[in-house]
């Protein structure tokens, strides 16, 4: 696995530095050889199935599990010697919300700074600042349960800035959120790495990965399968063109499209056909399209995470 794929384009020490981790469960490895780091003003995403072992790797790197072999460096701390200290300069927003429903959005912020050390006269002058970050203007008096979903994953966003960390841990920040939700989200964290910061992302939205990573590791079976940029992994992984085709005549297609493609794959009634140049291919289908619909579009990250991972339904 190429671990420092694109290694110097991000200048600066790594804020965190994993080699060779390892965490076994029950007899079975969830983590297992994981080497990456995080650089200064890097988002680097981490992409896998239900399972890979993404929370782990995220829980081991803020020392909220003891890894069984390996070395962690977070901030400077070793980790999980140092956890509480490395924790100081970092930002958690996890796949749950843990907000506390007892409290307003104000106080909600309030409080959790406290955690860090800091008094509420310091807090106070952020919280204004944070919620116009978040979209969450003239909130600060709601209750929790008067939030909406989005509103709650911006306000948790909030929450994990408020003692300006270094780095931003994000374990699927933007799961069961509408588009324009998500599309606000990315906004905001583009502008977080605009000024420097540098942010660790678990995704399963491969758009997302695409627009805000830098790097991206493909993860599965608690392994690291390869990493790089996300234009690096399609050129490396996947055919430049890809035909998607389904419909009544998809069984049709697929006899048709052996002389043109140079991958097929078939998932149900769908048909994947992955080539250099898929001119030709879509040209060949035309007697079909009477009940054939077809998508020619350019090669991209979900294409990597099927082909290295596998088309097959994960619990």
């Amino acid at each position: 696995m190429a671990a420092t794929a694109i290694e110097g384009k991000v200048q600066g020490k790594p804020l965190l530095d994993v080699r060779g981790l390892r965490k076994r469960y029950a007899g079975q490895d969830v983590v297992r050889d994981l080497t990456f780091a995080i650089r200064p003003g890097e988002c680097f995403g981490i992409i896998g199935p239900n399972g890979a072992g993404k929370t782990t790797t995220i829980r081991l790197c803020l020392g909220l599990a003891q890894p069984d072999a390996g070395s962690i460096e977070l901030m400077g701390h070793a980790v999980p010697k140092h956890a509480r200290l490395a924790r100081m300069h970092v930002g958690v927003v996890t796949q749950f919300d843990s907000l506390d429903p007892d409290f307003t959005v104000e106080e909600n912020l309030l409080i959790y700074a406290r955690y860090f050390g800091l008094r509420d006269a310091q807090t106070r002058p952020r919280i204004a600042g944070l919620l116009e970050f978040a979209g969450l203007q003239g909130k600060a008096h709601a209750r929790i349960a008067e939030l909406s979903g989005g509103m709650k994953r911006r306000l948790s966003l909030a929450r994990a800035l408020i003692h300006e960390p270094d780095i931003i841990f994000l374990d699927e920040p933007t799961t069961g959120l509408d588009p324009q939700a998500r599309h606000l989200i990315w906004e905001r964290l583009k502008s977080l790495l605009a000024v420097g910061k540098s942010i660790l992302l678990t995704t399963h939205f491969m758009e997302e990965a695409e627009r805000l990573c830098q790097r991206v590791l493909v993860m599965d079976h608690g392994r690291g399968l390869d990493d790089g940029a996300p234009f690096e992994l399609i050129a490396r992984h996947v055919e430049p063109d890809v035909i998607e085709m389904y419909g009544a005549r998809v069984d049709e297609a697929q006899r048709l499209a052996t002389a043109y493609a140079q991958r097929m794959e078939r998932s149900g009634d769908t048909l994947f056909a992955y080539a250099g140049d898929g001119t030709p291919l879509v040209a060949a289908m035309q007697p079909l399209t009477n009940g054939l619909r077809i998508l020619h579009r350019s090669a991209n990250l979900e294409d990597v995470f099927l082909k290295l991972t596998g088309r097959q339904l994960r619990d």
